[in-house]
């Protein structure tokens, strides 16, 4: 899922700006010494003096915002500095995170995806500025001239015209569509922007371009990134996605808070028809060899016959996913004390943020699925690298390591507790969505009663884009089904009028939504829609998107066409 800027909540695949931060409940019990060290003592001598405290940091970084694990590595002049892991892999069980432990790491795969194109058009492979139709001719966008305009880089940088998360549905959670059937569906997708017009972050054009990879190349998206990435940056313990995973394998469980408050681990998720928006599982002993080749603009450790260090990609390759593609508005922080974090300027290129910190250019990205969310750090102007991988939902978790390593580095005279800046500004989240939720139960009135008996708004609804989602009358109950999503399965609870909520059996989608449905002049559905009850929810949860119809109606409308 995306990393929610609104909602300071993230979850999974998509980024999350600076002052975003994710809920947090009590403490874990887990204290310093769940931590395994997995650094030289050299090494550790080496860090800067405000990080010869960074375990007791961490420590009380994974107390604060309840996350059993994280994984720290910092990359400094083409050298490993620092690689630790810290608490455990599944809270309850013994298992202790180490620099090798996997975790997924979500839209952090966005910059491999980056790099594959960058590399196929290097090879001659792929036109970065050819049109999209070029190499999937039956692609459609709703507006035709968006269609015909959109450039394969048009892919990596958020400006398409769609809403944030559009199309999200489609893939998260996990549902049964193929990548191609995923962008077959992208045509009935509405656009809500001007073409480049302005920033939205958005996955389901990442799949488009993982099919653009598989055509070009001749090999699966897995097959590629693992023999032209992988391989060459000596990335063994990294793999596409949970498939791959093995019992004996050294991987962190992710965690969730049930209804946003009692910590539970989560199942791992495939992401199996959107792989290049955030399939990827890594190590940080891997990414920090990942983070030493993108500062090293490409450049592997390896050499060619000639004796000459051998390239992943080219230095124009580099610039060319460094340049800002598409500004973003800097935004005022939430509260004052992440005002240091302002940057001056804030957009993105390909695959990556770039904004910048105390005078320095930061290249930056953030992840997020369920149970686990990560942030990989640049700063090019000082060859500094800080990867950090969580193994619970909180952005505010990541934030807070990174900057610490961040200041070490950047501004060694103020050493600020992000800890507790961060814990503060998830209470002023929590706050605004405790408000959200008594501004709705104001205007409730509670005395009212449905329109219609409960079994006239069972029924199959169609949306354009999403498909069918089912309405059953079970028991004197309704009971809502996303057909091709699993897990999107709940009762709906009578809110008021013809307005409903359900509630989603895994409760750790924190995800329930308002069913509001519009009757016709004869008193039948005429649309149903949907709304997120909590403004904490995912904005991967798009179901403000969606336009249900009776099915009736939709295949009507279909054959008018």
């Amino acid at each position: 899922m995306p990393l929610s800027p609104l909602s300071l909540r993230l979850t999974g695949c998509c980024a999350l700006l600076v002052f975003a931060s994710a809920v947090s409940a009590s403490p874990t019990s887990e204290g310093p010494e769940a931590a395994r060290v997995t650094t030289g003592a050299s090494a550790q001598a080496g860090l800067p003096p405000m990080l010869q405290d960074f375990g007791a940091y961490v420590d009380n970084t994974r107390n604060t915002f309840n996350v059993p694990g994280i994984a720290v590595a910092i990359v400094k002049d083409g050298r490993v500095v620092f690689e630790q892991g810290y608490g455990l892999r599944e809270s309850g069980k013994p298992e202790k995170v180490d620099a090798h432990t996997l975790f997924a790491i979500a839209s952090n795969t966005k910059a491999f995806t980056a790099a594959a194109l960058q590399m196929l058009a290097e090879q001659g492979k792929v036109d970065m500025d050819a049109r999209v139709i070029d190499y999937l001719p039956w692609f459609r966008m709703s507006d035709p001239y968006v269609t015909h305009e959109m450039r394969v880089r048009d892919l990596l940088a958020h400006r398409s015209g769609l809403s944030l998360g559009a199309g999200d549905l489609l893939y998260w959670p996990p549902t049964s569509y193929s990548t191609k059937e995923v962008v077959e569906r992208l045509g009935n997708v509405p656009l809500t922007n001007g073409f480049r017009s302005h920033y939205a972050y958005d996955n389901i054009l990442f799949a488009v371009a993982t099919l653009i990879i598989e055509k070009a190349s001749g090999q699966s998206y897995a097959d590629y990134i693992r023999d032209h990435i992988f391989k060459p940056v000596g990335m063994d313990e990294s793999l596409i996605d949970m498939t791959y995973l093995k019992p004996d394998m050294d991987y962190a469980t992710g965690h969730a808070l049930s209804d946003f408050k009692d910590l539970k681990p989560v199942p791992p998720m495939a992401w199996l028809n959107d792989p290049g928006a955030g399939g990827i599982y890594a190590s940080v002993h891997d990414l920090a060899k990942w983070m030493n080749v993108q500062l090293a603009g490409g450049e592997l450790t390896t050499t060619g016959g000639d004796g000459k260090p051998l390239r992943l990609f080219s230095q124009d390759s580099q610039n060319q996913m460094w340049t800002m593609l598409t500004p973003i508005p800097v935004s005022k922080p939430p509260i004052p004390e992440l005002q240091p974090l302002m940057p001056n300027f804030s957009g993105y290129g390909e695959g990556w943020f770039l904004s910048d910190y105390h005078g320095q250019k930061l290249v930056w990205h953030t992840g997020g699925w369920p149970g686990m969310v990560s942030r990989v750090t640049l700063v090019p102007g000082l060859k500094l690298g800080v990867v950090v991988l969580t193994n619970q939902e909180s952005g505010a978790a990541f934030n807070a390591v990174t900057y610490r390593a961040l200041d070490a580095y950047l501004n060694p005279g103020e050493k600020t507790d992000w800890v507790a800046v961060y814990d503060k500004a998830v209470k002023h989240a929590h706050g605004d969505a405790d408000e959200s939720w008594k501004q709705h139960e104001a205007a409730r009135d509670a005395n009212s009663k449905p329109s219609l008996p409960l079994a006239h708004y069972a029924g199959t609804y169609r949306d354009p884009w999403y498909g069918d989602v089912v309405i059953s009358n079970e028991n004197g109950k309704l009971r809502l089904r996303f057909n091709k999503t699993k897990q999107l399965i709940g009762t709906m609870e009578p809110w008021q009028h013809d307005t409903f909520i359900v509630h989603w059996d895994d409760r750790a989608l924190n995800a329930d939504a308002f069913v509001n449905f519009a009757l016709d002049v004869d008193g039948h559905v005429r649309e149903m829609r949907m709304q997120p009850v909590s403004p904490l929810t995912d904005f991967s949860f798009d179901f403000q998107d969606l336009r249900l119809v009776p099915l009736k109606d939709a295949e009507a409308a279909a054959k008018a066409e």
